[in-house]
């Protein structure tokens, strides 16, 4: 799965720099498939479940599940990529929000916040504690800076399939749920509202928005617990 891991991030990597004003939705999704094929792995969620893309790519106040097409990218908007890559019969599942060119300061925020409230998730993946505290603590960082954390959509186990048990709220009670065991991977992965947390389905029904059109920004990570700590198996190399 580190493998897996490995090559997501490198995507992801590759998508946050191919970022920019002008560029379609659908440029983008042919970047990462090309690139992932380069590197010997499949795109994990094309034709999951019927979806089209390899890329899960979503702006402003998308959420999740964006169809890659003909839209383009514009200065000024955010935009979430959600990726992952199968590989020797193992799954890797990571998201990250860019922003292109010059954002306001509330989109600045929002996305600084998602990804720290995932990162106050993450430490909280140890040997010993319960799902609730990894809950408990992106809920508790996110509200505390202002921000709403979307319900419908979970974070969830992920390894010989792409989603497995358990599923992983965004949002719940410290000291509650199963405990957490070596060698439990799972993506963790909040997705907020810089409004409210309520969701709409697109006419695609694949498309997630926010119901009152504030925007979202949406941050994941594959994580093991190993030798009781957390350990991020999407992370990019430190070079």
């Amino acid at each position: 799965m580190r493998e897996a891991g490995k090559i997501t991030a490198k995507i992801l990597d590759l998508l946050r720099k191919s970022t920019k004003s002008g560029i379609s939705t659908k440029e983008l999704d042919i970047i990462a498939e090309r690139e992932t094929k380069a590197l010997g792995a499949k795109p994990a969620f094309k034709g999951y479940g019927g979806f089209p893309g390899s890329v899960c790519i979503s702006i402003n106040d998308e959420i999740v599940h964006g169809i890659p097409g003909k839209r383009t990218l514009q200065e000024g908007d955010i935009v979430s990529y959600d990726y992952g890559v199968i590989i020797n019969g193992f799954y890797s599942d990571s998201a990250i929000t860019v922003p292109v060119g010059e954002v306001s300061p509330l989109a600045h925020n929002l996305i600084k916040t998602t990804e720290e409230s995932m990162m106050a998730g993450i430490a909280m993946a140890r040997a010993g504690g319960r799902l609730g505290d990894i809950s408990s603590a992106i809920q508790k960082y996110a509200e505390s800076m202002g921000f709403s954390v979307i319900r419908e959509y979970t974070g969830h186990g992920v390894g010989r399939d792409l989603h497995e048990d358990p599923m992983v709220p965004n949002f719940g009670v410290a000291g509650r749920g199963m405990e957490l065991k070596n060698g439990l991977v799972i993506a963790i992965e909040p997705m907020l509202s810089a409004g409210s947390w309520k969701t709409k389905v697109g006419s695609d029904h694949w498309l997630v928005s926010t119901m009152d059109g504030s925007l979202s920004a949406h941050f994941e990570h594959t994580v093991c617990v190993r030798n009781g700590e957390a350990e991020i198996l999407t992370k990019l190399d430190e070079k």
